[in-house]
C-alpha cells in the first residue's frame, strides 16, 4: 500500500493543571502513539490538540515542542464543555502519512481517558 494520509486519535488526563504535569502526559501520549504506529517525526503532517476548560497553565502544543516537534504544525482548541465529560482531559488527533491500512492504526487512550473510545481498535 502506498503512503496514505491517516488520522490517529488519542487522549490522556492530568491529575493537576500544571505545566509539568501536562508536559509529562502529552510527551507520554505522543511517544506512545508514535511507537504503537511505527512513526517518526517526518511522518507527522500536523497535530490538533483539544483541552478541557480546566486546563489553563500551558498549551499542549508547547508541551509537544519539548520533544522536538517544532517543525510539525501544531494547534490547540477548546474541548466542548459537555456535562459528564472527563475533566482535565487532553485529546489529540495526529494527521500522518503511513503505509498502514485504517484497521492497522493504533489509537492510544491513557490515564483517565482509557474508556473514552472503547469502539476503536487497540
Amino acid at each position: 500500500m502506498p503512503p496514505t494520509l491517516r488520522a490517529i486519535r488519542g487522549a490522556t488526563t492530568v491529575d493537576e493543571d500544571t505545566p509539568e504535569a501536562i508536559t509529562g502526559r502529552v510527551v507520554t501520549l505522543l511517544t506512545r502513539v508514535m511507537e504503537r504506529n511505527g512513526l517518526v517525526e517526518d511522518d507527522i503532517v500536523s497535530i490538533l490538540f483539544t483541552a478541557t476548560d480546566d486546563i489553563v497553565s500551558i498549551f499542549p502544543a508547547t508541551a509537544a515542542r519539548t520533544m522536538g516537534l517544532g517543525a510539525v504544525p501544531l494547534i490547540c482548541a477548546r474541548e466542548l464543555a459537555i456535562v459528564g465529560s472527563a475533566p482535565l482531559c487532553i485529546r489529540v488527533m495526529l494527521h500522518v502519512t503511513t503505509e498502514r491500512a485504517r484497521d492497522e492504526i493504533h489509537h492510544v487512550y491513557l490515564e483517565g481517558a482509557q474508556g473514552l473510545r472503547d469502539d476503536l481498535p487497540d
